[in-house]
């Protein structure tokens, strides 16, 4: 493992890979709580946990956390490797969507078809429980079925209006070459394809600073993929109402391959931490039950959501100076009527 070991347990040089791994420093060392008071000892607290559940759950990880204002990374290993993205790639292309929507382009109130051959009755998503078509939906409700329930039919409605070649040119002219998704025969239609970590994190960087997309599409993205309604069984499984919407995430995942990738905000609004996990099996336990387990008792979901529990508590006890907030909006339950 390259996980940036120095952060670990807040040492010096190699000497610290020899003390992760089990030796009665590192136990001790366990036992010692890290308290988060500035970036660099956020750091340390976020890469010890990391060490520690992504050695607990097996696997082979690409991962990069950041957080503002620190010197270097608190997670930086296989940060480069291109790694299948599977459904974290569905922040890729909502930005090209996007970005066609801040050129003029598209609208988010227009409609598109959604027609008995476009639907995928895969479980994921809520097109293919409707039964009642030909029957159409704005782009923006297509986006949000895209990024909250990470529907697979949504993919088909983005791609009727950002065909997949365009789709690779737009992210390729924003500088992300390995973020690309895969073109089939149907020039409307593509696979979800590769990333790497540091590409995902980069996204997301510029996403809250600002540079990715307009004001308003930057808001709307943020708004979704922090939604109450979004991905809950990683990251944000031991978390609060409140704590959640100050988490935007995306998850992904298919055969034995277990993504997620998002921002952690402070109370403020501020982006404090940034986070982009690729894991692939096998992992610890039986590998078939493991590749036909999607939720949260999946071992790389366990070790997200130790990680998770440790990114939000590192989040509070310091700021940071970044050049935009995203306030979330304050969770309010209805009845109906």
């Amino acid at each position: 493992m390259t996980v940036n070991r120095r952060h670990a347990l807040g040492l010096g040089g190699v000497a610290a890979a020899g003390v992760v791994l089990g030796s009665p420093a590192a136990a001790a060392s366990e036992e010692e709580e890290i308290v988060a008071v500035d970036a660099a000892s956020a750091n340390r607290k976020i890469a010890r946990t990391y060490a520690r559940e992504v050695t607990r759950a097996r696997g082979t990880w690409s991962s990069y956390i950041g957080v503002t204002g620190a010197d270097a990374a608190a997670v930086e290993e296989r940060a480069d490797e291109v790694v299948e993205a599977y459904s974290v790639n569905k922040i890729a292309v909502a930005t090209a969507v996007l970005d066609k929507v801040d050129r003029g382009l598209l609208t988010l109130d227009q409609r598109v078809d959604v027609t008995a051959d476009i639907v995928i009755r895969d479980t994921d998503g809520i097109f293919g429980l409707d039964g009642a078509y030909p029957s159409s939906v704005t782009l923006g409700h297509a986006m949000a079925a895209l990024l909250t329930l990470s529907d697979n039919t949504a993919v088909r409605l983005c791609g009727l209006v950002c065909p997949a070649a365009e789709l690779n040119e737009i992210l390729r002219g924003k500088g992300f070459v390995h973020t690309q998704v895969v073109p089939v025969a149907n020039p409307n239609r593509f696979f979800l394809g590769t990333t790497t970590a540091r590409e995902t994190y980069t996204l997301l960087q510029k996403l809250v600073g600002g540079t990715l997309l307009s004001a308003a599409s930057t808001e709307y993205l943020l708004t979704v993929l922090r939604s109450l309604s979004s991905f809950t069984d990683g990251i944000r499984l031991d978390l609060s109402s409140e704590e959640r919407l100050r988490v935007a995430t995306k998850a992904g995942w298919f055969n034995d391959g277990r993504n997620e990738a998002g921002v952690v905000f402070d109370t403020a609004g501020k982006p404090m931490i940034t986070y982009s996990l690729f894991a692939s099996g096998p992992f610890r336990g039986d590998a078939a039950a493991n590749d036909t387990n999607f939720g949260a008792t999946h071992p790389a979901l366990r070790a997200r959501q130790e990680i998770g529990r440790t990114l939000v508590d590192s989040v509070g006890r310091f700021s940071a100076e970044t050049a935009l907030t995203f306030k979330a909006r304050v969770y309010q339950p209805s009845n109906g009527g």
